[in-house]
Parts: C-alpha cells; structure tokens; sequence
C-alpha cells in the first residue's frame, strides 16, 4: 500500500472493540491516522480508543457510515472488517451497496508489519502467551520492539505498542485463512490442531493454510513437539522440550510445580545454562522456548535473555488469578478448545496437589466452562466430555454463540450428558448470573475454581463481586 496513499487516508473499523481489532486501530491511531469505528458494546478498548482520539459509535447502522465519509471527505476512506463480521451487517452491506473501499483487518496488520523486522507468532494455541513472552524478553533486552496481539501484554498493560521501533511481534490469525497475508521476517508456528470448523473442514485445509505462511516466512521456526508441525514443515530452526539433539533450541523440563519452571536449555545439542522460569507449566514452557529461540534468531545476547526471563508474566486471561472469595479461589483462562482444556485443568491440578500437600486439606478443582461457537460444539463434543470430566466437579453454561446461526439446535447438554456418564459431578447451568445466585451452594471453601472460555465468561468475576458486596 502506497504510504502517500495512507497520509490521506481514514480508517473505521467495523467492530472496533474486539481484542484483534481494537490493536490494529490504536496501530493506526500511533501512526498518526484518524480512526474511527464502530462496536455494540463498550469495553476497555474502545475507551483507550477514544482517549486516543478516536470516533467511537455504539450502533452499527448506515448513518455511522454517512457520518464517517461526510466528516472525512477530504481523506480516502477505508472501511476495516474481521471475519466476524457477518454480511448482513448494516454498515457492512451498506458500504458494498455504496462501492465504498472494504479491507479486512489482515491487510492492515501485514501493511504495518512491512515496518518493521517482523515476528509473526502463529499456531493453534498458545499464540498469545507466546507472543506476550517474546515482546516482553525484545522490550527488556533490545528496547528497541513493538508489539500488537491479541490479548492484553502486562508489560505495556495493552495490546498495541506501536512505536518507530526496530523489530515488530504480530501474532496473526489461523482461523479464516489469511494468514496468507503476512510476510514475516521470522514465522513462528507453535503447533497445528483441527479447529475453526466454521471456516475449515478437516485439518489437511489447515495445514495447507499454514504452509502459505511457511512460504511467506523470509526463516521460519517450529516446534518440534507438535506431530503435525513435525511432519509437514521442515526448517533448521526448531524447538523442543522432549530432546536436545538434533534441535536448534531446547528447554528440558527438571522441575515443575505451581511457581515455575526449572530447565536446562540447549542450543544445537550444547548445554547454555539452566534457567529458572516464573510461568508454571509445561504448555507455557514450549511458549517460552519460542520465545527464546525467536529473540536468539534476531541476535539477542542469551546473558540478557537469562537476566530478564524473570519478569515474564502470562497475559491477562491466561490462569489469570482473579481473587478469593471465603477461601475460595479463582481463575480465568481463555481456553476454548478441547486440548486448551486439558492443558488448564493439568495446570489446576498442579497448583491443587501442591496447595493440598502443605495445608494437607482435601480440596476440589471445579471447572465452569462457556462453550464457544456451535460449530466446535458440534465437532468436538466427545473430546470437551472427556478432558472437562478429569476436573472434579464440573459446570457446563449455555454455549456462546459467536454470531453463529444454529441450524443443527446444538446445545450445552449434550456434553453434560456425555461427561455424566465418566463423572457424576456434572451440571448444566443456563448463565453466571445463576452461578453468581447459587455460588455458595456450588462450590465449598478450598475450592480452585477455573472459568473458561472465550465469550463473556470472564465478566463472572466482576458479576460474583458485586453480589458478594450486596451481600456484605
């Protein structure tokens, strides 16, 4: 995209408030273009958004759109849109009615990364934490890096820091096929798993995806763990927490608990140094060696990687600690995903025998789970059942849809009827608001509550808070 061509331009962002979203349009606004946009709900986004300068409306009707072009008439307007965004949007279907210009957010987030040296963090899960440890060991050890993702990075307490930096982490997005966009100076793919059913019909689809990305990459760095990545990619620069040899880059675990994380770390099968990580499990472990892999391709010095490794922090929604409630502890995280699942509940686990060992109490995992999307519901029904069966007491909420239609009539009972049949202690409740009215009937003192997904589910904290209150 011509850069004489982008000082006249605008952009309005067609659901400005999503975390994806939200980055790319403060990316702009620090680039020094006027932004607008549009969302149905306000959030912490928007309002960093507008403090920014820009125009935010909370309706998604055409007149937004009249208003965009009369008031900016003098700038080529761009209207912006994510794959969730539906056709039958009114800005959207307006502006097509209108032949207006229409971008979706990838081309924006690969115009920007032509900016910089670009990392673009890539993979089925795990992109975000990956990229939150990589921007945070760059911004430590170069101060010379910037950042947009899609979570909330605690070093910036944002997800955008778009300065006229040397080196650019993007974490790009697998799920509707443009990670074909981006052109990374290093492409990192973390590991490949079958999801994103309403886009993708079977994993051979995604993996062809990700080897466009692959072809884009100027280098590209893999995990060597992850059997798909494994066997469909090849390259020099890979990582590893299972083998040292024959592997650029290698973390092997010595001892885990519900603080950190001891390894020795190996580069082309020769013992650096052992390293005392501060994020506990092994999921987060395979984050944290990309993150060092991908700073040791860009010349970091490892003295000041090992120096700085103890400020890594997970990003927000990611076993977020979110407070205790009369003895009761509780947790976030974004996991979505069946495998997701797993890997938060074995870190639930893992926290659980290590706080039931010194205060030698019997103590429950109880996982409250918002399914995301109908589609993956339908799909992968049997795996949710057996990996949230593994918590001991478990409560299944009705599924957030994602602007999904339901045509199929999916609905949350099909995996509690599944889960009952491996674990009595299962559940099907219709909100957090009846969680929140029944909180102290559900659960009991020493309780480590997880609350995942990746729709609303994270405002239950604030919901339980002030019933708490109320209460008081």
């Amino acid at each position: 995209m011509d850069k004489k061509f982008l000082l006249k331009s605008h952009f309005h962002f067609i659901g400005i408030g999503g975390i994806g979203m939200s980055g790319i349009a403060m990316g702009m606004l620090k680039k020094g273009y006027s932004v607008s946009g549009s969302d149905l709900v306000k959030n912490n986004e928007t309002r960093k958004l507008e403090e920014l300068g820009a125009v935010i409306f909370t309706s998604q009707i055409r007149q937004n759109v009249d208003f965009v072009t009369s008031k900016f008439n003098n700038k080529l307007i761009n209207f912006v849109v994510s794959s969730a965004i539906k056709p039958d949007n009114e800005e959207l279907s307006y502006c097509q009615t209108k032949n207006l210009t229409i971008k979706h957010r990838s081309d924006i987030l690969a115009m920007l990364m032509q900016n910089y040296t670009a990392l673009a963090v890539a993979g089925s899960h795990g992109k975000t934490s990956t990229s939150t440890f990589l921007s945070t060991l760059l911004e430590l050890c170069t101060h010379n890096s910037s950042s947009i993702t899609g979570g909330i990075i605690p070093i910036y307490n944002s997800n955008c820091h778009l300065e006229n930096t040397k080196f650019l982490v993007a974490e790009v997005d697998e799920s509707d096929g443009t990670i074909n966009k981006y052109k990374p100076d290093i492409g990192i793919i973390n590991n490949i798993d079958f999801d994103h059913c309403d886009h993708f019909s079977h994993l051979g689809e995604i993996i062809s995806s990700f080897k466009n990305f692959a072809a884009n990459s100027k280098k590209l760095l893999i995990n060597f763990d992850c059997e798909t990545t494994r066997n469909n990619f090849y390259s020099d620069s890979k990582w590893s927490n299972t083998k040292s040899k024959n592997i650029a880059y290698a973390i092997i675990p010595c001892e885990t608990n519900e603080s950190y994380t001891v390894g020795k770390y190996y580069e082309n099968g020769n013992f650096i140094s052992s390293l005392n990580i501060p994020i506990p499990g092994l999921h987060n472990l395979s984050n944290i060696t990309a993150a060092i892999a991908a700073s040791r391709m860009i010349g970091v010095d490892f003295i000041e990687i090992k120096k700085n490794i103890k400020y890594l922090k997970l990003p927000k929604k990611r076993f977020e600690f979110r407070g205790q409630i009369d003895k009761r502890d509780l947790y976030d995280d974004y996991a979505h995903h069946p495998n997701e699942i797993k890997e938060t509940i074995k870190l639930g686990r893992l926290f659980l025998n290590q706080k039931r060992n010194n205060e030698c109490q019997k103590r429950r995992l109880i996982a409250i789970f918002q399914p995301h999307r109908y589609s993956r519901v339908k799909q992968f029904t049997k795996e949710f059942a057996e990996e949230l069966s593994k918590a001991d007491v478990i409560y299944v909420t009705s599924i957030y849809g994602a602007g999904e239609g339901n045509e199929d009539k999916i609905n949350s009972k099909i995996i509690t009827n599944l889960i009952y049949k491996q674990n009595k202690n299962v559940s099907y409740i219709n909100n957090y608001h009846e969680i929140t009215k029944n909180f102290y009937e559900l659960t009991q003192q020493g309780d480590l509550i997880l609350n995942m997904g990746a729709g609303d589910c994270h405002n239950f904290w604030s919901i339980l808070n002030k019933k708490v209150r109320s209460i008081d």
